[in-house]
């Protein structure tokens, strides 16, 4: 007696259009670019914008009116909601897109292993490409960031954890306080500690005092990210801790802060991304040496921002390529962070 084979039928996809589904469609898109063709061409419109803005209604309006041929009225109205949301998630995507895109094409040039072994002290920012390098302005970066995140990650954790579990007297204030700071030009961080360090004080400018004015603009970030992090703990586990006996402070200690762990994390990050392309307070409080200094609490310091502000004043082919190579390493440094973040951030169904 012979086995009988079985066959496992193929799940169908009945959602997914088939090829015929799709030729009104793909006919509809042809005819779309066509006319935008033809009107880009007889009217003062051209350029890429003049085919977008010509595009983009046109397709809009022949969806449209396909699904409401081969369908109700409730269809092709969702078919034209849908097409406006398309179109505006591109209109959100494009500035990105658009900025990674000229950084990298613009930057890649001077993307050369000797910028990070060389620095500009005995370089002009004229000189070829080949000579001087973004060392010292990348070791200040470095430095001005650690420091930053020294001094703002206990400031704003610590004052999230006072706004979230202590609730005290002074924290109606203190929230409008962290409120006002984010709001705060970041240029007026570098002035007034240019003006109460700088002119009052023995201390000159150095990557410490880099770090001050950072940290006005990175303090507020880091809380407000970790309040919606520690808003997500549910109150069941600080329950808990307090019926096992445990005093608030071994209870936020303990079980509140740990849970909250890698969304403090990526709060710290998203913080460290808030600063890391600030020029405007470096003006006045970093110094702007060209040279490399190892020491952050002592003498000028550089950072990549000021780099990048120099190249651009000075305005010749060689300091405006420098300019963009050093934009394309900030890039990839404030990716890097964000990418970091994601990784070890929140997971679904995590804080």
């Amino acid at each position: 007696m012979s086995a009988t084979a079985i066959s496992t039928p193929t799940p169908s996809k009945p959602w997914v259009p088939t090829t015929k589904q799709r030729i009104p469609g793909i006919t509809v898109a042809i005819i779309a670019i066509a006319l935008a063709y033809v009107i880009v061409e007889v009217t003062p419109l051209k350029g890429k914008l003049g085919y977008f803005i010509t595009f983009v209604p046109l397709i809009t309006i022949l969806q449209f009116l396909l699904a409401r041929i081969r369908s109700n009225k409730k269809i092709a109205q969702d078919v034209l909601v849908s097409s406006f949301m398309w179109t505006a998630a591109f209109f959100v995507f494009l500035p990105t897109f658009s900025i990674i895109i000229t950084t990298v094409v613009k930057g890649l040039p001077g993307l050369k292993p000797e910028i990070f072994s060389q620095t500009m002290a005995a370089t002009s920012y004229t000189d070829p490409i080949g000579t001087g390098g973004l060392l010292h302005s990348l070791v200040g970066t470095v430095f001005v960031i650690l420091l930053s995140i020294f001094i703002s990650v206990p400031l704003g954790l610590l004052t999230a954890l006072y706004l979230t579990e202590i609730k005290g007297p002074g924290s109606g204030f203190i929230q409008f306080i962290v409120q006002a700071m984010s709001g705060v030009p970041s240029v007026i961080a570098g002035l007034f500690i240019f003006s109460a360090v700088i002119l009052t004080t023995p201390l000159e400018a150095s990557s410490l005092l880099g770090s001050f004015a950072l940290s006005i603009l990175m303090v507020p970030t880091v809380t407000r990210a970790s309040q919606e992090v520690l808003a997500l703990i549910p109150n069941d586990l600080r329950e808990a801790g307090l019926a096992l006996g445990a005093t608030q402070w071994k209870t936020v200690a303990l079980v509140v802060v740990p849970a909250a762990k890698s969304g403090l994390l990526t709060a710290m990050i998203l913080g460290v991304a808030r600063i890391a392309g600030e020029t405007a307070p470096l003006l006045f409080v970093l110094g702007g040496t060209d040279a490399l200094n190892l020491n952050p609490f002592h003498n000028f310091n550089s950072a990549l921002p000021l780099y990048i502000w120099k190249g651009f004043l000075i305005g010749l082919p060689e300091s405006v390529q420098r300019a963009w190579t050093a934009i394309l390493v900030l890039l990839i440094l404030v990716l890097t962070l964000f990418t970091i973040a994601r990784v070890f951030g929140p997971k679904k169904g995590k804080i």
